[in-house]
């Protein structure tokens, strides 16, 4: 029971960095991408590659994460540069459809529909921290200081400005806001980050393949921050947790078959949004 525990724990944990990353677009910046698990996914890779090729250093493999999302980051934020609003989400859907084309015939870099196996256990500073309860307290520590970060970001002028955008966006650049560097660097934060928690995923799983960022885990990570609440600080750590502990709720829900799980929990997570948007749009941690 205690191993499950841990690795529900860990899962939660990463997740936890996927939804505030997220936020920090949507929740305080306005930036409704779907193409959120594309990052997780390329950092993912990244990850990979460098613990396969060269060591399984986990600072260096977050780094070569950190770089490869900023870089792809650019993708995204340059639509958001000329359009807004239902036209930036459909660039966003087709730049998803494009990732995870990629990723299906890159076969040299991700290992196609095969995906990448053997992905050795981490290590930090030379001490293996990849197996159970160690490797949860690192993945809690990068959560802890991802959250520090968005705290401090989100309470500073930097902040205040990406909220009078996200608002409206025309008063704000009357105002005088940059409104270009506002959307470049919250979509090159939010990336970078989901990048690290890609490269968490990986280290976690030890075997990364497409069908973890696909539309539907960008729907998922979308839903984590709607659920728990858009532009607060605990609301998408609340959706995290409250997401991934509805499959394991379900599970134990007698003659329930196992393969119907998973349209349960579907139609689970739509109902709560529905719901939510007629009684609570704040989300479970917003204001009323």
């Amino acid at each position: 029971m205690i191993p499950y525990l841990v690795n529900l724990a860990t899962l939660i944990a990463i997740f936890g960095i996927l939804a505030s990353s997220m936020n920090v677009l949507l929740g305080y910046g306005g930036i409704f991408s779907v193409a959120h698990a594309t990052f997780m996914g390329l950092g993912a890779y990244a990850a990979a590659q460098i613990a396969l090729l060269i060591t399984p250093d986990l600072l260096l493999a977050c780094l070569a994460a950190v770089i490869v999302t900023s870089v792809f980051s650019v993708c995204l934020a340059l639509p958001s540069l000329r359009v807004r609003n239902e036209y930036f989400i459909v660039a966003s859907l087709g730049l998803q459809m494009v990732a995870v084309a990629v990723f299906t015939d890159a076969h040299a870099i991700t290992g196609g529909m095969g995906g990448l196996v053997g992905i050795p256990q981490a290590e930090l500073f030379g001490i293996p921290v990849g197996g159970g309860f160690a490797f949860l307290i690192v993945c809690l520590a990068i959560l802890v200081l991802n959250l520090l970060i968005v705290f401090v970001l989100m309470r500073g002028s930097f902040g205040r400005s990406l909220m009078a955008m996200r608002d409206n966006e025309s008063a704000a650049q009357a105002l005088g806001k940059n409104i270009p560097m506002l959307k470049t660097f919250a979509t090159l934060l939010g990336c970078s980050m989901a990048g690290i928690a890609g490269a968490l995923f990986a280290f976690y799983l030890q075997f990364v393949n497409v069908e973890s960022f696909t539309i539907q885990q960008s729907i998922l990570i979308v839903a984590m921050v709607v659920i728990g609440g858009i532009g607060t600080f605990s609301g998408p750590l609340v959706g995290a947790v409250l997401l991934l502990l509805l499959p394991s709720a379900l599970s134990f829900i007698p003659g329930l078959p196992a393969e119907d799980i998973g349209a349960v929990q579907q139609l689970i997570y739509g109902l709560l949004m529905v719901l939510l948007m007629m009684f609570r749009p704040s989300g479970i941690a917003g204001r009323h």
